[in-house]
């Protein structure tokens, strides 16, 4: 079986970390470079750097933030925010990114997940999907950081975009997004079981617990979290023994 990974996400906003509950009421967790040469000392398996507003502000991704980033850490490290194309993707590497997370340029653009793959290889291409799960009882997509939805179902894109090139999803249950009341099992674990590449589970990771039932429940092959591990609500050592103890296959 394969090892199960443990990523801690930086949501950055004006160059500094942030956390907010179904991506609203943002408050402030630290500073990004000190948080990620932390995350890297005690455990994680990567990280994700996220410019949150950068697609809203039709702005680049930081690179130079990136680039210290990156300088600090000896882990894998994924970069996403305001990428539109391939020569956005070149910059970010360059500055130290291992892989790049695409969400409304791609939705708009699918022949970038393509283009990236085609010039890194489909490992370099997360695509994140921010989906949320409406009366109906369907998870539609929604971009521009959780403010548009569209009339996409998460699994048709999900699908679409892995035959583009896609080599991972990074799927963030709005619903569950800063509750702490655990994963979205239901459409991770239809990710996960219907996919040929890896799933990241992201949104509602409050207790050791949750992260097992990602895990054992949904088949999920990472947990990304944020504000648990921003505030030392759960220590990531801690966390891997105890999945360790659950009979899940982690890095100690």
């Amino acid at each position: 079986m394969l090892t199960r990974r443990i990523i801690p996400c930086l949501d950055i906003k004006d160059g500094r970390t942030v956390k907010g509950t179904n991506f609203v009421n943002l408050r402030d967790a630290g500073d990004p470079v000190e948080l990620a040469a932390n995350y890297a000392l005690q455990g994680a398996d990567e990280l994700v750097f996220l410019d949150i507003t950068a697609t809203v502000e039709k702005r680049k991704t930081l690179a130079e933030l990136v680039k210290r980033i990156a300088h600090t850490i000896n882990i894998p490290f994924t970069v996403g925010g305001g990428i539109k194309t391939v020569e956005d993707v070149q910059v970010l590497l360059q500055s130290g990114a291992d892989k790049i997370s695409i969400n409304t340029a791609a939705f708009h653009n699918p022949g970038i997940i393509s283009g990236i793959a085609n010039m890194a290889g489909s490992q370099c291409v997360v695509l994140a999907i921010d989906t949320r799960k409406e009366d109906d009882g369907e998870w539609y997509v929604y971009l521009n950081g959780g403010r548009t939805k569209t009339d996409m179902l998460c699994y048709d894109w999900a699908s679409k975009a892995v035959d583009l090139g896609a080599g991972e999803i990074l799927l963030t249950s709005m619903n569950h997004d800063g509750t702490k009341q655990g994963f979205a099992l239901d459409i991770t674990k239809r990710l996960s079981e219907s996919l040929p590449v890896p799933v990241i589970a992201s949104g509602g990771g409050g207790t050791m617990e949750h992260f097992a039932d990602v895990f054992i429940k949904a088949k999920a092959d990472a947990a990304l979290a944020a504000s648990v591990f921003h505030f030392k609500e759960i220590e990531i050592p801690d966390l891997k023994e105890y999945l360790r103890e659950q009979n899940i296959p982690v890095r100690i």
